[in-house]
Order: C-alpha cells, then structure tokens, then sequence
C-alpha cells in the first residue's frame, strides 16, 4: 500500500508541475505574442485561422445594409491577404480576377445576354490584302469559336462584308506584329474562358483542316502545345512539323545529324512552329509570362515552349490529319516604302530578318542568364540540368510546411495543389520568393494561448528530459505566418 501512496504522490506532483509550468507557459508566451504583433504587426500581413476578413469595428453594424450606408464611421476595415494583390481590401465576394471577351448587349438583363459560350479562342494577325485567304480560314472555325482579328494595317471597316466579321472581336494597331498583339491583349486572365486559344499567322491554307476535328485529336493525344502539320513546300523549315500521311499526330521525328543533343528536345521532339500555334489555357498562362515585352517577332520561342508542360516530349506534338499549307506571305506586306522599283515588303524585307535573328539571340541570352540566376540563388554554382528539387511535406500541431530545398513555407493547413505543369512543381500557394538562401521565418500569433501552449510544451520537455513521459496536450489550431524578406 505504502508504494501505491508513494506512486500516487509522484503522479500528483508530476500533474501540478506539468499544470504549472503550462500555465508559466501560457502566461510568457501571451506576453511574448502580444509584443510580436507590436512589434511586426506593420510589416507583416496575417490572417486569423478560421477569419479571411479581419475587421475593426466602432460600432455594432446592420447586416441588412450595405457597408457603405454605415458612413465612415461604421464601415470595418477590410483586409484580405487572399485576394489578388492591389484587392486585398475589398471583401472576397465582390472581387472577380478574370474576365472573359463575351461580348455582351446593352440592354436587358445581364445573365440573358449570352446565348451560348465559345470554349476555343482562334486569333489572326491580318491585314487587308489577305482579307480573303482569312475569309476562307474563319470559316472552317464552328460557333464554338471566338474570333479576334488583330489588324496591323488599321483597316477594319472593310472586314463587315462578311457576317462573321461583325460578331469578331477587332483589335487595331498599325504595323504590330503577332506577339506584339498576344502579349498585350492575350493575358491569361482575360482568356482563362477558353480551353485552348488559336494564335495563327494570315497566310496560311485551310483547304485540308477542319476545327473541331483537330481539337478531337489535340484531346485523344493529350497535347497541351501543337500545331497543324505542314505540306511540305517551299515554307517548310522542320522534319518536326513536317505533315505524315500515315498516322493522326506525331511528338517526334529525326532531323539532320548533329541537330538534336537528346531525341527528347527541339527540334526533334517537343517543339511546334510559332506560324500556327495551339495552345492550351494551362499552358498558355506559362507561355504568355515567358513572351517578352520589346521582342515583338517571338523568333526562339518555339524552341523554349518545352518548359511550360512536363513531360514536354508526350504533350507537345503536330495534327497530321489536319494539315494546313504555309503560303509564305510576308507578313505586314505594304507597309514599307517603295523603293529601287522593290514592292512596299521588299525594301523591308531584309531590315525585318535582321531584327527577327537579333530577337532570338537576345532571348537565348536572357533564358541562359535566367537560368543561371536561378541556380545560383538554388546555391548551384555550376549550370547544369535545370531539375526542380524533389518537395518534402512537414507536418506539425495542424500546420503545414512544404520543404523545397533548405526553404520552408507555411501553407494554410493543407497541402496546395500542386502545378503539374512548366519546368518546376512549385506550390501554388507559395509565399513571396525570398532573395536569399536562409530564409527568415516569423511566425506572429494570431491566438496568443496558441503560442503560450507551445511555450508550455517546451518548458515542459525541459523539465522531463525525455519525449516519452510528456503528456501530449491538446493540438492548438494552425497558427499561420508569412514571410519576411531577409
């Protein structure tokens, strides 16, 4: 009896320092946690764990007004860190980050305006010369299309001639080129409606094609990039987008010797033609972010297209029984000067190639020096494979860290979902990148108990010495922190 009373008396001191120090714990930590959001409270944006919409409120407002009708006095302050960035003081309700290029009536009410919605986007970059070789192309697009003509030559109102032409979207600027066009008005928000955007050159030969089939195929084979085959002509440059006659695609072919360092890379695999690009919405927001502003020809950009779908061999590839023919039209014909007895396009002729092979030199040397950046921020100093470190997932007291490398981030109590697509499978909720390789990580208590708790437990381990004889307390809910940039 004397051993259970002997064990019953350590049992209960064991209980009143656990309880004790606990409550030690909980007191420095309130205290620790309330000097943190002093301290940082500035610096650092924080959302509480089960709030997005932190508000400060004077007075006890009506649910059945608008915030507006309380006055100055009574409207809360909005801040969430969730919204896009520039909105993060308007509640998540009212906020809407993409739109669409529906066009829509003036009149009536607004959810009847849309009879239907086009799920594919076709663009061509026209001028008025071609006005019936796009006539002919427009045609073998269903109503499942948008159209969105791009006129270089600022001649619009001769294109209502034709029916479709007045349901088409016209954008126009004078001597622009393509991708001058994509980059400004195809932002990956304003066509996220479409499953994949057509992006195509004027002069190109539609006799053989046929849309909605070749969107079929595009699908059967998974390719997130592609183009049509080419006819082999005058305008064929590549075995790759070279048209075969006996299958209905292709992802790989083989090209003179020397050209190709892996039968996985452009230009025998994983590589379409700028003329007549399909993209996917998926792999268009990637393709979008890597078209530079000032390099307006998109010469080289063929050959990195490979870094915004993985694996690039399996989803990049050309329609072969959907063929087109490139009739090698110079585009922007006519809007040179006469010269020596040389139409409009010859006496530009030769300035605009020259620009066109400087283009790619200089993207070539930018994705190098991006490259190399990038490594060198990874802590690489040599260049080698560009291979995104394999990610860990850390869980503790109900919060989530994703470990990629020797950097940390803290995800809201989940894991994120992961992007299946480009070069590197970062989190898609990952916080701000940080410059430097040790990355400095405060966590500011949103719930001051939840950091005493945690105080507790580690004075507690403190005075146990040992993992095991530590009783486990309840799990706090998930404290969550951002990043300060070192």
């Amino acid at each position: 009896m004397g051993t259970v009373n002997r064990s019953g008396v350590k049992k209960s001191n064991d209980s009143a320092r656990a309880i004790f120090y606990t409550t030690v714990g909980v007191l420095f930590g309130f205290a620790i946690g309330v000097s943190l959001q002093n301290a940082f409270l500035g610096k650092i944006r924080f959302s509480l764990p089960s709030f997005d919409v932190h508000f400060a409120m004077r007075r006890t407002t009506n649910t059945n007004k608008s915030l507006e009708d309380e006055g100055s006095e009574g409207v809360p302050k909005i801040y969430v860190p969730t919204n896009p960035a520039g909105a993060e003081t308007l509640p998540p309700g009212i906020v809407v980050p993409q739109t669409d290029l529906y066009m829509r009536r003036l009149w009536g009410e607004p959810s009847e305006d849309l009879k239907m919605k086009p799920k594919y986007l076709v663009t061509f970059t026209v001028g008025i010369n071609q006005k019936k070789n796009i006539d002919a192309a427009v045609k073998k697009f269903s109503e499942d299309f948008t159209i969105l003509l791009f006129h270089y030559d600022g001649r619009t109102s001769e294109w209502d001639e034709f029916e479709w032409s007045k349901k088409a979207i016209h954008v126009s600027a004078k001597r622009q080129a393509k991708w001058w066009y994509a980059k400004r008005f195809l932002h990956p928000d304003v066509v996220s409606a479409y499953e994949y955007i057509f992006i195509w050159d004027e002069d190109l030969g539609v006799e053989n094609f046929n849309a909605d089939k070749y969107i079929e195929l595009v699908k059967k084979y998974g390719l997130e990039i592609s183009q049509p085959g080419l006819e082999p002509n005058n305008g064929l440059t590549w075995e790759m987008t070279k048209r075969r006659g006996d299958r209905e695609a292709h992802k790989d072919t083989e090209e003179k010797p020397g050209w190709c360092s892996d039968p996985h890379l452009p230009p025998c695999a994983a590589f379409v033609e700028i003329m007549a690009p399909v993209f996917s919405r998926e792999a268009w927001r990637c393709v979008w972010h890597m078209i530079q502003n000032d390099l307006v020809h998109g010469w080289g950009l063929d050959f990195a297209l490979r870094r915004c779908v993985e694996p690039a061999h399996e989803k990049i590839g050309v329609v072969d029984s959907q063929w087109i023919v490139h009739q090698v039209i110079p585009s922007l014909g006519g809007q040179g000067q006469a010269e020596d007895g040389k139409a409009p396009w010859e006496s530009v002729r030769d300035m605009v190639r020259i620009r066109c092979k400087n283009e790619w030199a200089q993207f070539q040397s930018r994705l190098l020096d991006a490259d190399k950046a990038y490594l060198a921020q990874r802590g690489r100093g040599h260049f080698g494979l560009l291979l995104p470190p394999r990610p860990r997932w850390r869980g503790r007291w109900g919060r989530t860290r994703l470990i990629i490398g020797s950097t940390s981030i803290p995800l809201h109590s989940r894991r994120p979902a992961m992007v299946s697509k480009g070069s590197s499978d970062l989190p898609t909720q990952q916080s701000l990148p940080v410059p430097t390789q040790n990355m400095l990580m405060t966590i500011i208590p949103n719930r001051t108990v939840s950091v005493g708790l945690q105080f507790g437990w580690a004075l507690q381990v403190c005075y146990s010495k040992s993992w095991k004889t530590i009783p486990s307390p309840a799990k706090p809910k998930a404290v969550m922190s951002e990043l300060i940039l070192s």
